[in-house]
């Protein structure tokens, strides 16, 4: 179940009460008259079937109540209710696969946003992808795909070019030309260091590392590997399976593939730097289109259900 927590200014409380009773969704429903000081009015709060969440709310934001008032939505972990259960069966779809839009967008909207915070996750990740490639650890490899944080803004193009959103469009990839560029720099400057203090060598990066090659020499299972993730990276993102999002972080190789071609320019290795930067691109494409296909199918079975839903609810 999400729970409803609706600041109603002015002379919408009785349409908004009018709204929610309409909905079979809607399980439960308690008004507290005068309870807002800013802005003056009334507080209700709901407890609708989370498969009804976001087009209730999208009916909300219609009624103009996001304007004068506000509309915050969270998730209900335990729901012992008859009622509940009742709206449950009412809404349409499974709970599990349902999709609450404005908190997908509210989630992927952050991720836009270029920080001090990202920038160094993605620096450390880079690093530390350096040194699994230089020493062949694919251990250290895993452990640069789970600290990096491109999924985010990756999830967030997808959901801007599905909703031809320009400013998260934009957002999204300054976010991530500025991240990956300085962690590249960052990278390729940590190698030097690391070199002139004589604990990496360039021979490092020219013997044979069976264990991590795969990073800089891309063929057509990895494009296929980078969609499948990149689906089910998206659906974690937008239904209640969010524990797969770790497996996605692991499958995918775009920090490593940077943090290699960064290497291999400082090493002055272009075919292995040329090799990773396509397999960065690569990955980078596939997680964009299996992101956009994946939003656009969701899209179009969350507004088929609702429709199938209305004409019911018509009878």
């Amino acid at each position: 179940m999400i729970c409803l927590r609706l600041v109603v200014a002015g002379d919408l409380t009785d349409r908004v009460l009018d709204t929610l009773a309409a909905d079979p969704a809607v399980a439960h429903v308690a008004l507290e008259r005068g309870a807002s000081l800013r802005p003056a009015g009334d507080v209700i709060v709901a407890d609708v079937a989370r498969e009804a969440a976001s087009a209730l709310i999208d009916r909300l934001e219609a009624l103009g109540l996001a304007d004068s008032g506000a509309i915050f939505a969270t998730e209900s972990a335990v729901a012992l209710s008859r009622a509940a259960d009742a709206a449950e069966a009412a809404a349409p779809g499974d709970p599990s696969e349902a999709v609450v839009w404005q908190e997908v967008a509210a989630k992927t909207g952050e991720e836009t946003r270029l920080s001090v915070t990202f920038l160094l996750f993605l620096v450390i990740a880079m690093v530390i992808a350096s040194l699994g490639v230089l020493l062949d650890q694919p251990i250290l490899i895993v452990g640069a795909m789970v600290v990096g944080p491109e999924f985010g803004p990756l999830a967030a193009l997808c959901l801007a070019l599905v909703e031809r959103d320009r400013r998260g469009v934009g957002g999204s990839l300054l976010a991530l030309g500025v991240g990956f560029t300085v962690g590249g720099v960052v990278t390729v400057l940590t190698t030097f260091l690391l070199t002139a203090l004589g604990l990496v060598g360039r021979g490092m990066l020219l013997a044979e590392r069976p264990l991590t090659d795969f990073i800089w020499r891309p063929d057509a299972l990895s494009w296929i590997v980078a969609l499948l993730a990149g689906v089910a990276g998206i659906l974690s993102l937008t239904t209640a399976k969010s524990g797969a999002l770790v497996g996605v972080l692991i499958s995918v190789t775009t920090v490593p593939a940077a943090a290699n071609a960064a290497v291999a320019f400082a090493y002055g290795v272009p075919a292995e730097a040329t090799g990773s930067l396509v397999q960065l691109g690569l990955n980078l494409s596939a997680i964009i289109v299996a992101g956009v296909s994946t939003i656009g199918a969701q899209r179009l079975l969350a507004r088929s259900a609702q429709r199938a839903s209305d004409r019911t609810t018509a009878r």
